[in-house]
């Protein structure tokens, strides 16, 4: 069996002059890859002042790891695998303070362009099941164990593939498929029994 090559790090030039100090560079990374880890993060959480203080706490962790940084995989997955351990460990912390509230529950797909296309000539019937569905679907994915809502906000909404995943949590890609499964499962079981 031939062995896989690489693709080069597209982030390699701007890592490096990050590691020697030029932070211009670093913003540019920052830049470059806060709108994906926005959606990781949000998806994760559900919520957006959570999001930006994690982003925050994410780059910032970044900028003073990056001499650790030894290009084993891109930047990019590096930095999305701080994010996901670092937004896992904010998760666990924050069920151990409290009970989520259905309260916590952000309903941004208001602020969605996608969505405020498909409903500008809807009728408010639509507009409101749609936004019903939205927070049933908000509500399911923050009743799934944390690291099951990883696994569901990489590959089903970042788009990920198994072995990115299984890249960025440490685990086995049988481990990555195992967890999608129960996930998609307890979402439609929850699901359906708003149906009922």
């Amino acid at each position: 069996m031939k062995p896989r090559m690489r693709k080069p790090d597209p982030d390699k030039d701007l890592v490096d002059s990050a590691r020697k100090g030029d932070t211009a560079a670093f913003d540019e990374l920052v830049l470059k890859h806060t709108s994906r880890l926005y959606g990781l993060v949000y998806h994760m959480t559900s919520n957006h002042e959570d999001t930006n203080d994690l982003l925050q706490d994410i780059f910032a962790k970044a900028y003073r790891s990056l001499k650790r940084f030894r290009g084993k995989s891109s930047f990019y997955t590096w930095i999305y695998s701080i994010a996901v351990n670092m937004t896992l460990n904010f998760l666990k912390k924050r069920a151990r303070q409290r009970k989520l509230s259905l309260d916590d529950v952000d309903s941004g797909i208001q602020n969605d362009p996608d969505y405020i296309e498909a409903t500008a000539s809807s009728s408010p019937v639509r507009e409101v099941n749609i936004h019903e569905l939205q927070e049933r679907l908000n509500v399911a994915m923050m009743e799934l164990s944390e690291d099951h809502r990883a696994v569901v906000t990489m590959y089903d909404i970042q788009g990920l593939p198994h072995a990115e995943i299984s890249k960025i949590l440490g685990v086995s890609e049988g481990t990555i498929r195992s967890r999608l499964f129960y996930a998609h499962r307890q979402l439609q079981n929850y699901l359906e029994e708003f149906r009922k």
